[in-house]
């Protein structure tokens, strides 16, 4: 899954480095030698969702067998800082393009608001006492946030998606249902879930307005950094930095910067440079639903049919946001 990310990555780099226009797969000519071997080679654009949206819920089975081990934001300084050393030995090994200071200063902002406020707040709110299913709950409402916020950046959301949005919310709540409580849900935790629904929502949307084309491995670099600087002092003050190298937390360690990291994050970058943030963000929605079927298997948590009923109804409000009619797609 890794190697999806990593090769559309080394070619989507290529393109930036030469200022060559990378045409969208729906752009091809169907029909003739050169279209049909283009396609071949943008099958792994067509895989980016599905694998992101598997890749993404595994985070919160990573979660689950690292943090009793280790407090949040100490979890996520050595998530952060594995990154920013993987990645600048791959950037050297390669000699990746930096981008100037100013760009720079864009990308350090979209991966504070990504890494630092999104998985933070999430984190930190669960570590306190959030139930996990309201805080699911609370984050799947990123989609429809996004697609209010979408003018900002000359997106416009039809009749039909909106109905896709709120198919998706429905089916998140039906998922997420049986699950849902108010123990632990107090001021602090309930902050900082919406703190992870703010940050999430901005930083999808500044990374498609401000930080373009850029090498997905040097772009990595700061942002990680710029995560590791803002969870730092929060770890410090509120946090001990012991933690308990069991072999489950060196496995949901090893998993978040590989997979998560390495993989979801560029895949999810990759497809905000070159899609609308409306329709990428609606592949959350997918995430609780398939989340659970994971827990299911891994941990036995329990998997009711309302919660298969509730993921037929996500998937349906995603591809309604998604799949563009027909008549469209042919004016296009």
């Amino acid at each position: 899954m890794f190697a999806l990310a990593a090769r559309v990555m080394v070619r989507d780099s290529r393109h930036a480095a030469s200022g060559t226009q990378i045409i969208a797969p729906s752009r091809y000519v169907a029909g003739s030698t050169d279209g049909r071997v283009q396609q071949w080679h943008a099958m792994p654009l067509k895989l980016m969702p599905v694998t992101f949206v598997l890749l993404w819920s595994t985070g919160f089975i990573a979660a689950k067998f690292g943090l009793p081990y280790a407090g949040p934001m100490t979890f996520l300084l050595w998530r952060c800082g594995l990154v920013v050393a993987c990645m600048t030995l791959l950037a050297l090994m390669f000699r990746a393009p930096w981008p100037g200071l100013g760009k720079a200063k864009h990308i350090a902002v979209a991966g504070v608001l990504l890494q630092a406020g999104y998985l933070g707040g999430v984190f930190a709110s669960i570590a306190l006492g959030m139930p996990a299913g309201l805080s699911a709950l609370i984050v799947s409402m990123q989609p429809v946030l996004t697609a209010v916020m979408g003018p900002l950046i000359g997106e416009r959301v039809s009749a039909r998606q909106w109905g896709g949005f709120a198919l998706g919310t429905l089916g998140v709540l039906v998922v997420v249902w049986d699950k849902l409580h108010l123990e632990g849900v107090g001021p602090l935790t309930l902050s900082l879930n919406l703190l992870a629904l703010f940050s999430m929502t901005a930083g999808t949307i500044y990374q498609k307005k401000f930080c373009g084309a850029n090498d997905l491995r040097t772009q990595s670099v700061i942002q990680f950094a710029a995560a590791f600087a803002v969870l730092l002092p929060f770890a410090v003050m509120f946090e001990t930095p012991a933690v308990n190298w069991t072999g489950e937390f060196v496995f949901a360690l090893g998993w978040s910067v590989l997979v998560m990291s390495l993989g979801s994050i560029s895949l999810l970058l990759l497809m905000i440079r070159r899609g609308a943030v409306t329709q990428v963000a609606s592949l959350f929605y997918l995430v609780p639903a398939v989340t659970a079927v994971m827990a299911y298997l891994m941990f036995g948590e329990r998997l009711g049919a309302t919660a298969l009923i509730g993921f037929v109804i996500a998937v349906a409000g995603v591809a309604l946001v998604v799949v563009q009619p027909k008549a469209v797609n042919e004016a296009g």
